[in-house]
């Protein structure tokens, strides 16, 4: 049984957000073949005239047909984001087409500002959904029936879900690889794409690294790799301030100007991100993971779990433990 794939893309495209899930559910085929299973993916990209498009990066991409052209029922349908969304989130045959076709979806899904072409075609109305961090606060503010969750790497509600940006569309596809064939499918196509971790739906969309600036000044942007290396050492307002050579005042101003945090809000992050890690990858106890990434106790590690993330590192564990 052959499951339809079309990914939707338009000109000035983020060209990750098509390939990206395209290689998945193409490695995921080829592995449903070895397993000699019935299930099968036929992933395609479709565009609403079928002729070659241009993407940002300067590649060209050649849509295997039009969209009036696809073959139905179709099983999934994934809409693209990129540069190019505004104008497509306008483009009449294009929205037609979606809500037309999904009528006939067992799942209708969006990668990062793809997310607006859904929203313009009035399909996620009065529903939960994401976009790429920077693009969030727009969505709310253009279509605020959607309950836009900021956060997450990918939302489902219903039969629709819709992804943060870029690599996240990813994540997404092979959390429906996973939803498919298992989970065994979804963990040697992650393998083979060397993906360095099959990353759930819940877990947040950008890293303490990513949330914070890179500093400018050598001494500050140091400190914050010997954070990312050390956090479970002493990192106190005035050791920090010490190992930059500045007043304690000072050392806290310079940090907050060069990163955007304060000093106790990065060396948060930084320690909630190392536990996270350590709850998804191993069977340490939560005093030992609290311990390791530099919380004094399992009640700080719980207070700054539920403050960052919303929820108890217990239940984030139970969630998101790789197998």
């Amino acid at each position: 049984m052959n499951r339809s794939v079309v990914i939707v893309a338009y000109p000035d495209v983020q060209i990750l957000d098509v390939v990206g899930p395209l290689e998945v559910f193409a490695r995921a085929d080829r592995w449903a073949a070895e397993q000699g299973l019935a299930t099968r993916y036929d992933p395609i990209v479709a565009t609403c005239d079928g002729t070659p498009f241009s993407t940002p990066s300067g590649l060209e991409i050649s849509p295997r047909c039009r969209l009036d052209e696809v073959a139905l029922p179709v099983h999934t349908v994934i809409v693209a984001g990129g540069e190019g969304t505004a104008v497509a989130s306008r483009d009449a045959r294009l929205l037609d087409w979606i809500q037309t076709i999904d009528a006939t979806t067992t799942r209708t899904t969006s990668v990062c500002s793809g997310s607006f072409v859904l929203a313009a075609a009035g399909l996620l109305k009065g529903r939960r959904a994401t976009t790429h961090w920077s693009e969030c606060e727009r969505l709310a503010t253009l279509f605020p029936s959607i309950v836009v969750e900021p956060d997450p790497i990918f939302v489902r509600d219903g039969k629709y879900l819709t992804s943060a940006g870029v690599t996240a569309g990813m994540d997404l596809a092979l959390a429906m690889v996973e939803e498919d064939l298992g989970r065994d499918a979804a963990l040697y196509v992650a393998r083979w794409l060397v993906l360095f971790v099959h990353r759930q739906g819940g877990q947040a969309q950008f890293s303490a690294q990513l949330s914070a600036q890179t500093a400018q000044r050598g001494p500050i942007r140091e400190l914050q790799q010997f954070i990312l290396e050390q956090p479970g050492a002493d990192l106190s307002v005035a050791t920090m301030a010490q190992r930059t050579a500045m007043s304690e005042r000072n050392f806290a101003r310079v940090f907050a100007n060069e990163t955007g945090v304060t000093p106790g809000e990065y060396v948060e992050r930084v320690r909630v991100e190392t536990a996270r890690r350590l709850l998804e990858q191993s069977a340490l106890s939560l005093d030992d993971v609290a311990s390791a990434a530099g919380f004094g106790s399992t009640e700080t590690l719980r207070r700054s779990f539920h403050r960052q993330l919303g929820v108890a590192p217990s239940d984030y564990r139970s969630r998101f433990r790789a197998a």
